[in-house]
């Protein structure tokens, strides 16, 4: 997607440790018009899919899902961090490992909201080693539904998580893909 390449381009900034902040319009400021446009792309992407349900996970992906479910006028279901009072009732649970924070979480989803009548479509804002996208295909497959597809808005495609996900041979789209980075210039290469 040309657009979010050049956004990426112009205002991610590229720090040491492979980590690329989109933080000023994907994932902390978020620019609703762009989102909106991802979303666009989304559904095209996966038209074809009988999407019941789009799911991801707290936090970064909940803006990201809840645009592109209104292309597909389904729910958004997001896997939670930590239990809570709020949350009655049985569970699908999991464990992942992020990236980002270098840290394990318990992740929940209410049986109540994902069972084997559903056709789920994973989104998410990053992809590198692909732990969280690991633990969501779990959750899915607890709940016996099925995984129409994954959505990701950058993938590290110098990271193993792509190739993770495909070698299970689960249809991933990522909008765009970086295949390296220079946190001495701040340059940004996409396959």
């Amino acid at each position: 997607m040309e657009l979010l390449k050049e956004r990426i381009r112009r205002d991610g900034i590229v720090k040491e440790g492979n980590v690329l902040k989109v933080d000023s319009f994907l994932n902390h400021q978020m620019d609703i018009e762009l989102l909106n446009e991802i979303g666009r792309e989304f559904k095209r992407l996966f038209s074809h899919c009988p999407v019941t349900k789009i799911l991801t996970i707290e936090a970064s992906g909940i803006g990201i899902a809840c645009i592109a479910a209104q292309y597909f006028g389904v729910p958004v279901v997001f896997a939670k961090k930590t239990q809570s009072v709020n949350i009655d009732g049985e569970v699908y649970s999991t464990k992942i490992q992020s990236f980002t924070h270098k840290k394990v979480y318990d992740v929940i989803v209410s049986k109540k909201f994902l069972g084997p009548e559903d056709h789920v479509l994973i989104i998410d804002d990053f992809l590198a080693n692909g732990c969280a996208l690991e633990g969501l295909t779990e959750l899915v497959a607890s709940a016996g539904a099925v995984i129409e597809g994954i959505g990701i808005v950058i993938e590290k495609g110098f990271q193993q998580g792509g190739d993770l996900i495909r070698g299970k041979g689960l249809r991933l789209e990522s909008l765009a893909i970086v295949d390296g980075m220079d946190a001495a210039t701040g340059e940004v290469i996409f396959r």
